[in-house]
């Protein structure tokens, strides 16, 4: 069964999730949009299609999503919010022999004492985030190693939930895209049950910090 236009229209805009959010806050020209998107439209829609049609489907569009946002149940999230600072990010291939290494690291690194250390172990790659005062330690379990990039003088932004976060879908999605939003670029990203951390660069670090605070302060 062929498209129709408003399919067609919701489709293209959904490859941007910026514009929904530019949408809903009622900044962005109907008119404009359509027009911008017009080309690719037509392209899925098989024929030329004209702006006028194209600008109700996307008035369409938006009062969906805007009936979406207002039917939703909202629920404040309590939080707060930790910064640690100078830590060494490194990714390197994964190897048997670095693994092995690790049980020393875990041995030396406090986190009751505000130490940081954060270790994701992939199929190809391990990514590691630690404090640098264990910079030492860390390039000898890296010798040998094929490191893939490294960085140093990071931050890392994380986010304690204390209520709701588990029943709040999305979550993980509109913090970061609220990040991108503000040009802020994320090196890593850590997950658990109850913490969200971001590993940003430091000039970004207060920014960041700024943008988290006033996102989990609204209702979601």
């Amino acid at each position: 069964m062929p498209a129709t236009i408003s399919q067609c229209v919701k489709q293209v805009i959904s490859r941007s999730p910026f514009v929904d959010e530019m949408i809903l806050k009622g900044i962005i020209s109907y008119s404009n949009l359509s027009r911008f998107i017009q080309p690719k439209v037509e392209q899925l829609y098989g024929s030329p299609v004209k702006l006028s049609a194209i600008v109700m489907a996307t008035r369409r569009h938006a009062d969906e999503l805007t009936a979406q946002q207002g039917g939703r149940e909202r629920r404040r999230i309590d939080y707060e919010i930790g910064m640690k600072t100078n830590i060494h990010d490194v990714n390197l291939v994964r190897s048997d022999r670095f693994v092995s290494r690790l049980s020393s690291l875990y041995d030396k690194v406090k986190p009751q004492k505000g130490d940081f250390l954060n270790v994701t172990i992939g199929s190809h790659e391990i990514s590691l985030c630690v404090s640098d005062r264990f910079r030492d330690a860390l390039d000898e379990m890296l010798d040998g190693e094929e490191i893939l990039n490294r960085k140093e003088n990071m931050v890392a932004l994380t986010i304690l939930f204390k209520s709701d976060f588990l029943q709040t879908p999305g979550i993980l999605y509109m913090a970061t895209r609220r990040l991108a939003w503000e040009d802020i670029n994320l090196t890593e990203i850590i997950s658990t049950m109850n913490e969200l951390t971001f590993v940003i660069d430091r000039e970004d670090s207060m920014k960041a910090y700024d943008v988290l605070e006033s996102f989990f302060d609204e209702e979601l």
